[in-house]
């Protein structure tokens, strides 16, 4: 449950906190310098619009998670947002509403799977260490952030945009191979009230 999170989290932020600027210099690209006050309007919709509707996906993400079991949400959920940041910055300058469609898609994805992790944990630890347990993966989750937040700029100068999201696929990834091993593992019968 702790990778998945670490996972999700070493994609999550970095997103978050980057996807504006990579919209913005898609649809300046795209649309042309003549149109730059177009581009930065856009961008700015496209931006909150992506993270606005990450709140649908945490909302269904837990609706879910309850029915059709945790670990299921959170491997569909950063499966896909793993392929989205691989496949976004092909997209890059390129047809504009089909970048905004997969940002949207990623926007809703991403989140998904958030709160499921601390569930898992809550639902797995024993009762007398789940505050130290929660903490613990709060602050290892966050300090990732800080390491991916900083590595876009250099990639983006190093790989350009087309591929400067593509080492954040490395998280989800990561976080569904964990998840997978935590599905067959006999404790997560204890997940969901059963629905592992």
């Amino acid at each position: 449950a702790n990778l998945g999170y670490f996972g999700h989290m070493w994609e999550l932020y970095a997103m978050w906190a980057w996807i504006g600027v990579f919209l913005y210099a898609s649809f300046d690209q795209s649309l042309g310098p003549a149109n730059n006050n177009e581009a930065g309007f856009l961008a700015g919709l496209t931006t909150f619009a992506v993270v606005g509707l990450g709140a649908l996906g945490a909302l269904f993400g837990g609706i879910f998670a309850d029915k059709m079991g945790r670990t299921t949400v959170t491997m569909l959920a950063m499966g896909i947002s793993g392929i989205c940041s691989l496949t976004i910055g092909f997209l890059f300058g390129g047809n504009i509403v089909l970048l905004v469609v997969v940002a949207l898609i990623w926007g809703v994805s991403v989140i998904a799977d958030s709160a499921q992790f601390s569930s898992c944990i809550i639902e797995l630890s024993e009762p007398d260490y789940l505050g130290t347990m929660l903490t613990t993966q709060t602050c290892i989750g966050f300090l990732l952030t800080l390491l991916t937040i900083h590595m876009i700029p250099p990639l983006v100068d190093l790989l350009t945009w087309q591929y400067a999201f593509a080492p954040l696929a490395i998280g989800p990834f990561l976080g569904v191979w964990a998840m997978a091993r935590l599905r067959r593992h006999p404790d997560a019968s204890r997940l969901a009230g059963g629905n592992r």
